[in-house]
Order: structure tokens, then sequence, then C-alpha cells
């Protein structure tokens, strides 16, 4: 076992692990790190602890030290030149033409590196924009294109759901999610319903897809054949939220069929049934669908 603190360098940024060398940190303190990046200023998440060595990424560098008051404002000073070389970038970008769109700009602490980054189309020729904003600011300067992923979480704003981005706000990583997590949930297949503001599936389709996995393994399916208390039937709807379903009966005294709902629990299959596929109808939505799957395939 390893002891270790855990540290974000941004909001719902991803948690890096580093050594407390000592330093009694608490959770919420601000640290001072160093990183492949140079020396960083981060905020500690999770409190000292112990991990399993296969936890960490080897080696584990050190917490420098806990914040000062000094560090702290020249946290807020770098944040506030970063406004400013954002629109120094903007109009160099502007000046020389280039089809990108500039998203965020990040200084290190240490000021030895400005980070760019920005989202296009396909490949841009930046070189003689990085000559020019090195000449500006006197430093090492990186421009760094991202996906639509990275840009929503950067930029936030307001989802379908009328809250703000899970991935600006909690979700430390994005974690793939795929076309058939909409499917099992039976959820509309109208891209434009299951997408997120990035135009890539939403991620919150992957929150509740470990209990929908759960119980359709005990849920039987649409068209199956099973035993209840009041006799045989056939499954001709089911939920997976209600952990419920619907049985068509066959009744006795008018040879009629009746349909009633019944716990998943209540129900012993005696026959399987088959996964019914949802159905798309529009032509143009299934194009879309076709094309929303092949970008995910591309990003995992």
């Amino acid at each position: 076992m390893v002891r270790v603190v855990g540290v974000r360098f941004k909001k719902a940024g991803k948690i890096y692990y580093f050594d407390p060398d000592g330093l009694d940190i608490k959770k919420g303190d601000n640290v001072i790190v160093e990183t492949i990046r140079g020396i960083e200023f981060g905020n500690a998440v999770v409190g000292i602890r112990e991990v399993p060595e296969e936890e960490i990424v080897a080696p584990l560098k050190k917490v420098l030290r806990i914040a000062t008051p000094e560090d702290c404002l020249k946290y807020e000073e770098n944040k506030a030149k970063e406004k400013e070389a954002y629109k120094i970038c903007l109009e160099k970008i502007k000046n020389h033409g280039l089809e990108m769109k500039l998203i965020d700009v990040e200084y290190t602490f240490d000021n030895n590196k400005i980070i760019f980054y920005f989202t296009a189309d396909g490949r841009v020729d930046f070189r003689e924009l990085v000559k020019d904003l090195a000449a500006v600011f006197k430093t090492r300067i990186e421009l760094r294109q991202i996906g639509v992923r990275d840009e929503a979480k950067m930029l936030s704003g307001l989802g379908p759901c009328g809250r703000p981005l899970c991935c600006a706000t909690f979700l430390g990583e994005f974690e793939p999610v795929s076309i058939k997590m909409a499917k099992e949930q039976n959820l509309s297949l109208n891209p434009t319903k299951i997408s997120g503001l990035c135009g890539r599936l939403m991620c919150c389709l992957k929150f509740e897809q470990e209990t929908y996995e759960q119980v359709r393994k005990h849920l039987p399916k649409v068209g199956a054949l099973v035993e209840t208390a009041e006799g045989t039937g056939e499954v001709i709807e089911s939920s997976v939220l209600y952990e419920k379903v619907k049985v068509k009966l066959d009744s006795p005294d008018n040879n009629m069929k009746t349909i009633k709902e019944f716990s998943m629990y209540d129900v012993k299959e005696i026959v399987p049934g088959q996964d019914i596929e949802p159905e798309i109808e529009d032509i143009e939505e299934l194009k879309e669908l076709e094309e929303l799957e092949s970008l995910e395939e591309e990003e995992k």
C-alpha cells in the first residue's frame, strides 16, 4: 500500500495521485505539485489515504508544499492573464486566416508555458501562429487540438434535462457510450434526442446501464411464455424501471384473452422470448444514427 493524496487541477477534471511527503494535507487544501508540465497549482479533493501500488502510475511525484496566500494570489493573477491571452490569440488566428476555434487558454503555475486549446475540422498548420504568440508572450507556447466532448466540458452549458452538463460538473473522465445502451433502455433512437450539446451520445446513458443489465437478466422478454399464479400466458410488454411485465392470459370462462400485470418475481419463464429492436421509420434519422455510431467507434 502507498500513501497518496488525490489532486485536481480543474473543476470536474481527472484526479491525479501524489506523494504527500509527510505534509498534513486535508481534503480541500490547495497544494503546489510538480507535474510533467512543470509546477502546478491544484486542489486536494481526496485526503491522505493508502491505495494499492497497482492503482498508481510510478514514479509517484511529491507534493512540494501546501499553497500559501502568495501562491493563491499568483494563481488568481494567472487566471486574469489567461483572459488577456485569449483575446490576443483570437486576433492572431483571425490575422492568419486559420480555420480553428479557440476554446480555452491555460497558464502553468510557474508561467513556463501557455497552452491554447482549440477545435478544428481537420489538421491545421499553426506554425506561424506559434511564432507570433511566442514573440508576444516570451515563453513556451503549446497549441492543443481537442475533441468536441472536451470542448463541451470546458465551455459547459445546459443539457436537454435543463441542468448543467455532467462532464463540466462532476465527471472526471469520459466513459464509452454506445447506441446499444439507448436500445436496451428503450429510448427513442432519434439522434437529436439521445445526443448531448457536443453532438455525441449523452454521457448519462451510461449511468443506469448497469441497473438495466442486471434487471434484464431476470426480466422475461416480449414474446416469452410464462407461468403465473393465474395460468400460462405470453409476455406482451415489459418495464425495466418498474420491474413488471404485462401478460396475455387465456380466460377459462369465455375463451377470451385477458391482459394482466405481474411483478417479474411472480412469473416463471417457460419459453424464452426475443429482443425487439426499436423501429426507425425515418431514413434521414437512420443515416444520422449510423453516422453517430461511426463517430463513437472512432473516439473509442
